[in-house]
């Protein structure tokens, strides 16, 4: 059954079907077009289709919204979304926009508005949900929230890339970190920096992970060395150590030095290789355990929450010490033989002595034909003793696979 009024913040991420119920795309923004005497109106929506194309949906290609989803007629434009002046993206530059509420004397934040459609067919701003300022100085507390008609705000007139970023933050609280650099990119400069500053330190982290380069820039050089430390903390030393390869050489050091020990240490190591090699892409935090580790007590290690999925393919095993540089490479025991052999069997036993390490200085094309030829997700990475450094993984070299602006709506060569 079709809607006829709906929230716009609860369109985000829905899919977007063909009438055959085929998925063609994703709900991104809400494009809305003022008017000069009358309530906003809904132009379309902005959808991302495969390949993270973002074309222009119109609403008029849409018959039908639905719980979760958004029914087309199927004619689809693929022409990336390019946007017009007079066309207002609703969570990318509405939501977070301070109005005055008509003979009340007060300011509030649009945290979301609904969009009615009226007996045209058309899609109008109806109704807003706003929040007050907060009427206690108690820590972390809200103000009340109320709905209001559109015909009883007034916008206030201040540049909307710098409004208060806490309810876009709001807007954006259950994306996970790969879809919040997304949005992330969308935003204007001065939004994406509000944003950043409104995020705690361990989703921005996170958020930093997925960034381009050029945002990361951005971003940290924004923030103060203590709370910059305090997220390069968080971060992989991978990902905190190819961002800081891009900071000027005494602010590098400034942050190393406020940085919790072993994870500057982890770092400086990693800045000392060639930035395309595997001593340079590496992750000096694989699972690593003895050979007389039990089966049982190797799943444990690969249970902990912290261990990403791609580190959790594969048990290292070596001599001691356990922590990198650690001692001399076994060998492997792939998740898999550890799912297929009794909990007290010893890894010793299960050791796949044949995955041949790769030394440091190993340039990344042949990272590429090894992780390729072989079939792995990750290659550990020795010195010259075949000491254990680190590994690294698909995901570390994925990126350089990719062209620069994969994550952009630029169009690339070929496409």
């Amino acid at each position: 059954m079709s809607a006829t009024r709906v929230f716009v913040a609860r369109l985000v991420g829905c899919g977007v079907f063909d009438p055959q119920g085929d998925r063609v795309g994703k709900v991104v923004d809400i494009l809305m077009a003022y008017r000069k005497t009358q309530a906003p109106r809904a132009t379309g929506f902005v959808i991302e289709i495969s390949g993270r194309r973002r074309v222009f949906l119109p609403i008029t290609r849409v018959t039908a919204i639905a719980p979760g989803q958004v029914i087309t007629n199927g004619l689809i434009d693929l022409r990336r979304f390019s946007q017009r002046g007079q066309e207002v993206r609703a969570i990318a530059e509405m939501l977070g926009r301070k109005v005055s509420l008509i003979g009340k004397r007060k300011v509030a934040t649009i945290e979301d508005f609904a969009i009615e459609k009226n007996k045209r067919g058309d899609w109008i701003l109806t109704e807003l949900f706003v929040r007050l300022p907060k009427r206690s100085n108690v820590p972390f507390a809200k103000g009340p929230t109320e709905f209001v008609l559109w015909q009883d705000v007034a916008e206030k007139q201040e540049d909307p890339q710098v409004q208060d970023a806490q309810q876009l933050l709001s807007a954006v609280a259950d994306l996970r970190p790969a879809d919040l650099a997304n949005a992330v990119m969308d935003l204007p400069d001065d939004r994406m920096l509000a944003l950043a500053g409104e995020l705690d330190d361990e989703r921005l982290a996170d958020l930093l992970e997925e960034l381009p380069e050029e945002e990361q820039l951005e971003i940290i050089n924004e923030l103060e060395d203590e709370r910059a430390a305090e997220v390069l903390d968080l971060m992989g030393p991978d990902d905190a150590a190819d961002l800081m390869a891009n900071l000027p050489a005494e602010r590098t050091e400034v942050l190393l030095d406020l940085m919790d020990d072993e994870e500057a240490e982890d770092i400086r190591l990693l800045l000392a290789y060639e930035p395309y090699t595997a001593g340079g892409l590496m992750t000096p935090e694989p699972i690593i355990a003895a050979a007389d580790t039990t089966v049982a007590e190797a799943l444990a290690l690969i249970r902990r929450k912290e261990v990403e999925p791609v580190l959790a393919a594969q048990v290292f095993v070596t001599m001691p010490p356990y922590e990198t540089p650690a001692g001399r490479f076994l060998g492997v025991v792939h998740f898999q033989k550890l799912l297929r052999n009794p909990p007290g069997e010893r890894l010793g036993t299960l050791v796949d002595a044949e995955l041949e390490p790769i030394p440091a200085d190993t340039p990344i094309a042949q990272i590429h034909r090894d992780l390729a030829t072989y079939d792995l997700v990750a290659l550990p990475v020795v010195d010259q003793e075949r000491h254990l450094l680190g590994a690294v993984t698909v995901d570390d070299v994925l990126d350089h696979l990719l062209p620069d602006d994969w994550r952009s709506e630029e169009e690339t060569d070929g496409a």
